[in-house]
């Protein structure tokens, strides 16, 4: 069985948006993760190791 895409939901970002993916994805949030708050350097670090993909509505995120 193929192994799941990890995505991980931004502060900004709907945590009710992980219901709209589907099969194929594993969704967590930062706020389930503890992560709120962190910067952004920080967070792209911690979410590296454990997630696939981002999703985010910070504009100062491409920067980074």
């Amino acid at each position: 069985m193929p192994e799941s895409t990890r995505v991980l939901l931004d502060e900004g970002v709907p945590a009710r948006l992980r219901l709209a993916f589907s099969g194929g994805f594993a969704v967590g949030t930062v706020q389930f993760r503890g992560w709120a708050g962190r910067r952004n350097g920080d967070l792209l670090r911690a979410a590296s190791a454990s997630f696939d993909a981002l999703v985010t509505v910070d504009k100062q995120m491409r920067h980074q």
